[in-house]
């Protein structure tokens, strides 16, 4: 066989494997791409998240991902409220946990927000929780005392909230906001989504900015 027929039977060789290799890895990965438990398209909202505002049917879904120990998520805190009476009735919004393991007392403070909603009460305490955020956070241990403490200030069913907190499904209820958060993508907080999308954010107003652009489409 002259040499460079088999050069090029080589090289034909070579590049099928490669193709074939390809084609492998491809649909690897296809396979590995996650989806939510009911299958199909992962999902921003789901039945038993908690709507802060009901737009109707028309409105537009704006998802928010939080730790109640983040500070960026305590700084967007006033910036959402205000963005909530803009909006209001344009926007349903929505609130999802993401405690970060960097943050001590995120999972406590989301426990306590989840407890509280147990009471139809999770509105009252997502304030108080910001709004009382330098007084718990940043502890080098858990503090759910402090957390205790609000929920009586709220005027909680005490012995009720104490079985939440010590409910095992309060604490899987949070752990799914937070699967759900990485399967999407969320690695960070605050992270929003609009009626499925992930919003980026590189100003202040790019929140607002998506929503407007969301709601006049």
């Amino acid at each position: 066989m002259k040499t460079s027929v088999k050069a090029t039977l080589i090289a034909i060789a070579v590049a099928v494997v490669l193709l074939i290799v390809g084609i492998v890895y491809a649909l690897s990965q296809r396979a590995a791409t996650p989806e939510s438990p009911e299958g199909g398209q992962l999902q921003t909202v789901r039945t038993d998240s908690h709507v802060l505002d009901e737009g109707g049917a028309d409105a537009v879904t704006v998802v928010e991902f939080l730790d109640f120990e983040c500070e960026a998520c305590a700084a967007f805190y006033p910036i959402v409220e205000d963005l909530r009476a803009s909006f209001e009735g344009d926007i349903t919004y929505v609130v999802r946990y993401f405690p970060l393991p960097g943050h001590v007392n995120s999972t406590q403070a989301a426990l306590a927000a989840e407890a509280a909603a147990q009471q139809d009460r999770f509105e009252d305490m997502y304030h108080a929780l910001f709004e009382t955020q330098t007084e718990w956070a940043h502890s080098d241990v858990e503090t759910p005392a402090a957390f205790r403490g609000i929920a009586e200030d709220l005027g909680l069913d005490m012995a009720a909230y104490d079985a939440a907190i010590a409910d095992p499904a309060t604490l899987q209820r949070v752990q799914a906001d937070k699967t759900d958060g990485e399967k999407l993508g969320v690695s960070s907080t605050p992270s929003f989504f609009i009626d499925g999308a992930p919003v980026e954010l590189q100003d202040w107003d790019d929140l607002e900015q998506a929503i407007e652009k969301a709601v006049d489409g």
